[in-house]
């Protein structure tokens, strides 16, 4: 059963102007319908869908008018309306689709009229000079010729009109992209609609061409001038690589089909196109036009990636079936896959190893038109013993386990259409004795089954020469397969191979035999292995097995079924070690091993999914006892227990209902499972009772339709009641977290699945069950030092909100805020996240605002009273005004004595509060623009003091062992003296030692002027109440990089506020462009100056927030800070300035997630151009350096290119920098210096786990991990 979340469509529906409503008020008609009161009506709609409707009721309406209303000025001024509101219209409305098809039903003698209505709209469209509205003229263009009769006759109409907007069109968004070079943003756009451009000139040439064909032959003429102008611009376009490559590869095949257009004789094309392709172009012989308009693809050799688009316009353009390119043609597709091949060992980039491999499958397709009616010598050329399709199998092997799932889909293509090509050689021999098939087959088993590429493949020749040919080779392939199964990575595969073979073979025996006595046969090879892993497998395999492979076998015979549960009861009711069948020893289970109870309860469970029994008809019959249900409900193995209870809630049909058996049972099974210590375990049980739930909410419609209402009240006093207030009753404060847990998830699903509008039936209302008791428990529930439980219990308690304040008194919530604010400034972390959920609760009460008054009213004594602002806004803004107040005189405090601040009032829970608070606000959607302005300066203002407070700790370069031995009368002096040259000391006692601070520091005074070891001064530092704290470095650590990582989160949440159309200072934004710059050099400073790992880790996840914003601006100063950023610091990198302060130790600290921060922001369907540069840099800077020169730049490079190779975020696209990246580290090994030794090591283990993938087994040598 999966649970579907329902889409609601949503169209926009169109408006008319004021002129066009006046014009149809003229000729409607009160007293009956005509045209123009049904579009009146239409117009005057606000519901797309609802116009959708009245739209469909027009044609019916017109068919019904006599000949003579063709000439009624209510009909021409209708059609000039719908004409309009057509080309006004969204491309992506259904609206627009709906009006086509519509007006395509038109009757005859409407048509002129329609025509010269679309005509004189198409005129208007065409007249657009702004370059930024073509794409709406293109789009129109492009819905007219597409299956709309009416506009592919406008189109006809104004055929050299269209022709020159085109034209046109692609010079001019050619210039403005040029003029907008390093706007990405800009020329992403203008390059979406010069692809659009090159596509509907593409789309006139092919729809329509009649109107070409009849021009050409004048050269002098409009069209043909016209053409060649195409056919160049086209031609500059396949040349710039600094276009999008789907413009480039849209570009060759324009090329090709424009040539093909105008060139003759048309049986001479393939040779030229053969003499583009491979570099044998002379001038003698070849048109005039094509010279002039292609002369840069004849001069020359051609980029690998232009020839590699030209031959796929070659194979999509020009038509390979029936031999009508005759000799010429069969010559081009040679020199095309020789092109293709040499081509395959050039193009190493992500993207054009996926475009290669998808030329190589549309080349095996034509290659297999051309076959049918090719003449003998292309059969002799395409045999599967001959070199090309040697050379392609070549590229299989080598291909099939690429990174890329693209390239890997389009190799098992490419081996599937050589099969075919050579069974097409072979017409009338027979296949399965072929050599070809047996030498292929030989070599493919030959290979170990953890290879991928190789089941994709054996699956192929199935196909081919049958599933019982391949099991005379060996018999046990079935369960070599099946033993693969335990690891994920190859259970996809395997499944799919065992399904195809299966399957083949199951038709095999059905023609082959007319009884059904070989179906024993079929278990045996198929069935049987399969019940003995379920019942003796470890997990992985059984998991991966029922996952994969048993919903196939069920679905390709059901009947199976019964053969399963047969032989499974018989053996979970024999005793222990009793053979059945001698087939296999059956065993009743252990914590190890499903055994038969676990197996039977698998295979129930799926079939049940998958709609192949009915569990009340195996219960009735017998087949399946209610206690062996049972026992599969409390079974010693978790997945048993699992299994049992997805029998009882998965169903095919999610709305069949839940009989009181089946609560019965379920209600058996939480009681002993709600406590489960596995998270897996504890996260599947709430899922099935999800499911379980939605069959309640769904079945309870199905028998309020059927009015059987008595039952459903039964069915949902058995179904809910008991099984939720359950829940709540065994639930308690002092329970485990794994009961916290389980009960919070199905809590919430019940609250949110049990949920309907006022005025619908309810089934199950959660809410009428609460009391203050409960409310009081769940908000216990913020304590909790796990964070999923407060998770759930915050998001339980916001559907539950109005209810749980109305049983909160004002007393009560003053405790709660006070307690909040009082876990901010806990010294222990987890208590300011306890605080953060505890204020983003209360701030939906409509009374907080007035107790937070109170609090800070000292402070700040104006607030906003306006009525119209919502209370979440008001409230989050008020408790952001107290919490910052506090944070910044905490902040002063600390500027006097860091370590009474990171013992008594450390900052960061504080920001984390304010930064929890504005998380949740609707932050595009304020009404207190100027409060939400000042706070936001207040919050910037205050995050630069922090950081500035806590930074000299997190940037030392010892910052685990620095202690700050300050006071206040002497904070300042000290704290530099100390901060000046840190010694690293490795004694533990250094780091664990306690230290303590009085209020005089004479001894230390004295000591430091002795120059004495400070490890074992005793002081005391004594707060407001004169208790003596004690603090350790680890303390101050701690308080340090928690509140920069704070800080960071804070400032990138501050950074989403900035519109995305920025100006200098954005009247409808929160913060300011001068704002944005400022943090972005924080993070650029901190990011490049911290030591301590945890701070400029944390730092970047906001400095990632920021960089994603900077690159969706539409702000040009700020859309180019990444990469002036970034040129920055690979510039200073490369130096090896003396006076720099990056750090060249701790495998250089915080530079590579700086640099990965900005490569991140680079939109991944781009050109990449900023990761390109980078890597280049950091590959020449990887070699090895001259011993003359500084080794530093090395070092860093090193480092940063093992964070690249790391980062998930880059993807596909760092995969062409592998084999570079291998030969840096490996001549890194032979330097003298052991720091870069040391990070060509690490550079070297990243590329391996990059490569091959995670270790899968803890034996080295296992073939999982090879």
């Amino acid at each position: 059963m999966v649970l579907k979340k329902k889409k609601e469509i949503q169209v926009d529906a169109f408006l008319l102007d004021q002129q066009q409503l006046e014009k149809l008020q003229r000729f409607s008609k009160a007293q009956e319908q005509n045209l123009a009161s049904l579009l009146l009506h239409c117009a005057q709609l606000s519901n797309g869908i609802q116009q959708i409707q009245c739209i469909k009721q027009i044609m019916p309406l017109v068919s019904k008018m006599d000949q003579n209303s063709a000439c009624d000025p209510m009909v021409k001024a209708c059609l000039d309306i719908l004409g309009e509101t057509y080309f006004a219209l969204g491309v992506k409305n259904p609206l627009k689709k709906v009006l086509a098809s519509s007006l395509n039903g038109l009757p005859e003698q409407f048509m002129t009229l329609a025509i010269q209505s679309f005509v004189s709209c198409l005129k208007e469209e065409l007249k657009t000079t702004d370059i930024y509205l073509y794409r709406k003229v293109l789009d129109n263009l492009a819905s007219c010729m597409e299956d709309f009769s009416l506009g592919r006759a406008s189109i006809k109409n104004l055929f050299e009109e269209v022709l020159q907007f085109l034209q046109k069109s692609l010079l001019d968004i050619q210039e403005e992209n040029r003029q907008n070079h390093g706007n990405r943003i800009v020329q992403t756009q203008l390059m979406h609609d010069l692809l659009i451009a090159i596509k509907v000139s593409m789309m006139l040439v092919q729809k329509l061409q009649e109107n070409i064909q009849g021009n050409l032959w004048r050269h002098e003429s409009f069209v043909w001038q016209s053409m060649c102008s195409l056919l160049k611009s086209s031609t500059n376009f396949l040349m710039d690589e600094t276009l999008l490559q789907t413009v480039q590869t849209t570009s060759g095949l324009a090329v090709i089909l424009f040539t093909k257009a105008m060139y003759e004789p048309v049986e001479e094309l393939p040779s030229l196109v053969s003499d583009l392709l491979l570099g044998s172009m002379k001038h003698t012989g070849v048109p005039a036009w094509f010279v002039s308009s292609c002369g840069i693809l004849c001069t020359g050799e051609l980029p690998d990636s232009v020839l590699l688009f030209l031959c796929h316009g070659a194979l999509a353009m020009l038509e390979w079936k029936n031999g009508s390119m005759g000799e010429n043609g069969e010559k081009l597709l040679l020199d095309i896959v020789s092109v293709l091949l040499s081509l395959s060992s050039e193009l190493k980039e992500s993207s054009m190893a996926t475009s290669l491999s998808r030329i190589f499958a549309i080349w095996t397709s034509s290659a297999l038109a051309a076959l049918v009616s090719g003449s003998p010598d292309l059969k002799v050329k395409l045999n599967g013993n001959s070199d090309i399709i040697g050379k392609l199998l070549e590229y299989i092997y080598t291909h099939w386990e690429h990174p890329l799932d693209a390239v890997r889909h389009q190799t098992k293509l490419i081996f599937k259409n050589l099969l075919q090509i050579h069974r097409t050689t072979i017409t009338g021999s027979n296949e399965k004795s072929d050599p070809f098939f047996a030498k292929l087959i030989k070599h493919l088993l030959s290979l170990e089954w953890h290879v991928k590429g190789k089941y994709a493949s054996l699956g192929c020749l199935v196909e081919c020469v049958g599933t019982e040919n391949i099991l005379q080779l060996d018999k046990t392939i079935p369960v070599q397969i099946l033993d693969v199964m335990n690891d994920q990575s190859l259970a996809p595969y395997a499944s799919d191979l065992l399904e195809t073979m299966f399957t083949n073979h199951k038709t095999h025996f059905t023609l082959s035999f007319q009884e059904t006595t070989w179906i024993n046969q079929w278990h045996d090879i198929w069935v049987s292995p399969l019940l003995v892993i379920l019942c003796e497998g470890n997990h992985d395999q059984t998991t991966y097995i029922i996952d994969y492979y048993l919903p196939k076998l069920l679905k390709c015979s059901p009947d199976s079924l019964s053969y399963m549960i047969r032989i499974l009861q018989a053996s979970a009711d024999a005793n222990l070690g009793k053979k059945i069948n001698t087939v296999f020893v059956i065993m009743i289970g252990s914590r190890s091993t499903r055994g038969a109870l676990g197996a039977l309860m698998a295979c129930l469970r799926t079939a049940r999914a998958h709609g192949h029994l009915e569990l009340s008809n195996i219960m009735s019959n017998g087949l399946v006892s209610t206690e062996c249900i049972k026992q599969g409900l409390v079974h010693q193995h978790n997945q048993v227990c699992i299994d049992a209870l997805g029998l009882l809630c998965e169903t095919h049909r999610s709305t069949e209902i839940v009989s009181m058996e089946e609560m019965q049972l379920i209600q058996f099974f939480i009681t002993y499972n709600l406590t489960s210590q596995s998270p897996s375990v504890r996260q599947q049980i709430c899922s099935l009772l999800r499911k379980l739930f939605c069959r309640i909410q769904e079945s309870s419609q199905v028998l309020y339709k059927l009015q059987q209402n008595k039952t459903n009240q039964e069915l949902l006093e058995n179904s809910t009641e008991k099984h939720p207030l359950g829940i709540l009753q065994q639930y308690k404060v002092s329970s485990s977290h794994p009961t916290r847990f389980s009960a919070l998830s199905v809590l919430g699903s019940i609250a949110e699945i049990f949920y309907v509008p006022k005025g619908q039936a309810q089934v199950f209302q959660l809410n009428q069950e609460i009391n203050s008791a409960r409310v009081q428990t769940l908000i216990q529930c913020f304590a909790s030092t796990f964070e999923e439980v407060k998770v759930l219990a915050f998001g339980l308690l916001m559907k539950l909100r109005d209810v749980a304040f109305n049983l909160q008194d004002s007393e009560d919530l003053d405790l709660l805020f006070q307690a909040a604010m009082d876990l901010s400034t806990s010294t222990k972390p987890y208590d300011c996240v306890t605080a953060s959920y505890l204020l983003n609760f209360l701030v939906h009460h409509k009374e907080l605002h007035h107790i937070c008054l109170g609090k800070w009213v000292e402070h700040n004594p104006q607030i906003d009273e306006s009525t119209s602002v919502s209370t979440v806004e008001k409230n989050t803004l008020t408790v952001t005004k107290l919490l910052l107040v506090n944070v910044e005189e905490e902040i002063f405090q600390a500027k006097k004595s860091l370590l009474q601040a990171a013992a008594s009032f450390p900052m960061y829970g504080r920001v984390h509060c304010i930064t929890g608070a504005l998380q949740q606000l609707p932050l595009n959607n304020l009404t207190l623009i100027a409060e939400w302005k000042e706070m936001v300066a207040r919050l910037i203002l205050m995050s630069y003091k922090l950081s500035a407070v806590v930074s000299p700790v997190v940037q030392s370069s010892s910052p685990e062992g620095l202690i700050p031995m300050d006071s206040d009368s002497e904070s300042t002096g000290r704290l530099q003296m100390i901060l000046h040259e840190i010694q690293p000391q490795d004694t533990n006692d250094y780091f664990m030692q306690v230290k303590t601070l009085k209020e005089h520091c004479k001894v230390e005074s004295e000591e430091l002027a002795d120059h004495r070891p400070l490890e074992n001064i005793c002081t005391e530092m004594r707060g407001k109440e004169r208790q003596t704290c004690d603090v350790t470095a680890q303390m101050v650590l701690v308080c340090c990089w928690r509140s920069m990582k704070e800080v960071s989160l804070l400032l990138g949440t501050l950074c989403k506020l900035l519109p995305s159309q920025a100006a200098p200072e954005p009247s409808g934004g929160l913060i300011t462009v001068e704002q944005v710059k400022n943090i972005g050099e924080y993070f650029k400073h901190h990011l490049l100056q911290s030591r301590h790992r945890g701070a400029f880790e944390l730092a970047y996840a906001g400095f990632v927030q920021l960089t994603g914003m900077l690159s969706r601006c539409n702000n040009e100063s700020l859309h180019k800070m990444p990469e002036q950023w970034l040129s920055s610091v690979l510039e200073e990198i490369k130096s090896c300035d003396p006076s720099s302060t990056l750090c060249a130790t701790r495998r250089s600290a915080g530079i590579p997630f700086y640099i990965q921060a900005l490569l991140a922001s680079e939109p991944k369907k781009s050109k990449t151009d900023l990761l390109k540069m980078t890597m280049e840099e950091l590959m020449s800077l990887a070699a090895p350096a001259n011993e003359s020169s500084s080794v530093i730049p090395q070092v860093h490079a090193l480092n940063i290119l093992r964070a690249l190779f790391r980062d998930t975020h880059l993807g596909e696209n760092i995969m062409p920098y592998v084999a570079d990246g291998i030969q840096a580290a490996i001549l890194g090994f032979m330097s003298p210096v052991w720091a870069v030794r040391n990070s060509s090591t690490l550079l070297f283990s990243a590329l391996i786990t990059r490569i091959f993938g995670v270790k899968r087994g803890k034996d080295e040598n296992s073939k999982k991990n090879r």
